[in-house]
């Protein structure tokens, strides 16, 4: 259960195949994983996805059986024209990439938009909330009227282990609109590599944060 947004949105944010194209986006490949002294340290499950006790909300260590090899965090190799800082989620290979200089990029794995949800173009992380609340939009309380607890008129639902937004959330505008995506953490990382939410991209909450503290605000975002 994350945020949404319908097709009207997605025209007036300028979304969409057609917009993709007008925007001349180039090709990225599949990263590879890189070798070097960074290494260990990436590869090391208990370090990356442990508990995080000193969080707000205390986050509990991630199960290996959960989360495949495939989809967790890793420096790759990585071609791309998109300038360094740039995000590029990979829609089809369910990866996420943080572009870095030297044709690398910090890949993370993704849940997705079910079918109907999907999105793609050219935005920018316009802000960024630690453990942030959730307000669903109107068309996600139309279709189900139990969230209108949690509406912006009535505050929204507060921060905490429970909010489909986990413990980071990442603004994505075209322009100054609001396009109502976001990049966020969650509590189920057996989502990881599925389409199961309304929408959003979705990291594990442990994986969320890495991101948070490595991408800057205003960063350029291309959705594949």
């Amino acid at each position: 259960m994350t945020e949404t947004f319908t097709r009207r949105h997605v025209v007036r944010a300028g979304f969409g195949l057609a917009g993709l194209a007008l925007a001349g986006c180039a090709p990225t490949t599949r990263g590879t994983p890189s070798t070097g002294l960074f290494a260990n340290r990436e590869n090391n499950f208990a370090l990356n996805y442990g508990p995080r006790p000193n969080e707000k909300f205390p986050l509990p260590a991630i199960s290996p059986a959960v989360l495949p090899p495939r989809f967790r965090r890793k420096r790759v190799r990585y071609n791309t024209s998109e300038r360094p800082g740039s995000v590029v989620v990979d829609t089809k290979s369910f990866y996420l990439y943080l572009v870095e200089p030297n044709n690398t990029a910090m890949r993370y794995g993704v849940g997705l938009g079910r079918q109907g949800f999907e999105w793609s173009g050219r935005a920018r992380v316009a802000w960024k909330r630690p453990w942030p609340t959730w307000t669903p939009p109107d068309e996600m309380i139309a279709r189900e009227p139990r969230l209108e607890r949690w509406s912006v008129r009535n505050g929204g639902m507060p921060p905490g282990l429970g909010n489909p937004l986990g413990a980071r959330a990442l603004y994505i505008f075209e322009g100054n609109v609001d396009t109502l995506y976001r990049l966020h953490g969650t509590n189920e990382p057996e989502s990881i590599g599925k389409a199961v939410s309304s929408g959003c991209v979705r990291l594990v909450n442990q994986d969320a944060i890495d991101l948070y503290d490595r991408v800057k605000n205003n960063a350029p975002i291309l959705v594949t």
